[in-house]
């Protein structure tokens, strides 16, 4: 609707997490490349974590696009108790699953596939996004399945993505084991103001425009509002947009924000 009165080729705040759109602020830099260097050497446990909206499930995107060909990546991406056991969720991401399946039956399936997949030379990532859900049990278990080593290599490596909840669950007593296979630890911090101003520019140049759009000062009001979680910048950038293209604003300015806010 208002693409084509600023000049955009597409929405350049879609709710959507497109790696295509990542705007690497040093914090979110820094995720990723701890992420590639967890691949690389070939790591137990990576864990990301940051508040809903922070950027967490488009850097898992990202790095999706740059995990190499010898990698076999399962993706889970909701942890929900009602979608079934652990196993289910790991043979379904790895396209294993069969029906009808004891969990004796799962287990064997998924040890052959890890160590088959080790003989030809290829590391298999299972990434878990939203993994706040996971309860005690489940993480253990995740740490029991990955426990299956040849002498020199890891046969599975796992990246965990979710809201703080996450590292709460992992510091309990229970989950002593699991916390001391984590090697990467990352949390990712909202956008400081500078960083919110240049997300927002960022998107714009990316989805086609030529001119600005927003003044600094709704930039920075923007800010205020969203507290710098990249979520609520595109929803607030998104509905401004709007509100613009209906009043026919070439400039979004800071009394637009206040007016739509």
């Amino acid at each position: 609707m208002y693409e084509v009165f600023y000049g955009f080729k597409e929405k350049p705040f879609s709710m959507l997490p497109d790696p295509g759109f990542l705007f690497l602020s040093k914090k979110h830099q820094a995720a990723l490349t701890l992420l590639e260097y967890g691949l690389l050497n070939h790591v137990g446990f990576c864990i990301i974590s940051g508040e809903a909206g922070a950027g967490k499930t488009t850097i898992l995107r990202a790095l999706l696009e740059r995990v190499p060909e010898d990698v076999t990546v399962g993706l889970i991406t909701n942890t929900h108790q009602s979608f079934g056991g652990l196993l289910d969720w790991i043979l379904s991401a790895f396209d294993l699953h069969q029906p009808n399946l004891s969990h004796v039956e799962m287990h064997q399936i998924f040890m052959e596939y890890l160590i088959e997949e080790y003989a030809n030379n290829r590391t298999v990532l299972l990434i878990i996004d939203e993994a706040q859900n996971m309860k005690p049990d489940t993480l253990e278990e995740l740490r029991m399945l990955s426990n299956v080593n040849s002498e020199k290599d890891q046969l599975m490596q796992v990246v965990l993505a979710g809201q703080p909840t996450l590292k709460d669950t992992l510091r309990t007593p229970e989950l002593m084991q699991f916390a001391q296979r984590i090697a990467v630890d990352y949390h990712l911090e909202t956008l400081s103001l500078k960083e919110t101003c240049g997300y927002i520019q960022h998107r714009l140049l990316t989805a086609g425009a030529k001119k600005d759009v927003f003044t600094p000062a709704a930039c920075e009001r923007i800010h205020n509002y969203s507290g710098g979680t990249p979520r609520l910048i595109n929803l607030l950038c998104e509905t401004v947009l709007v509100y613009g293209f209906a009043d026919q604003l070439d400039m979004i300015d800071v009394d637009l924000v206040d007016e739509m806010v």
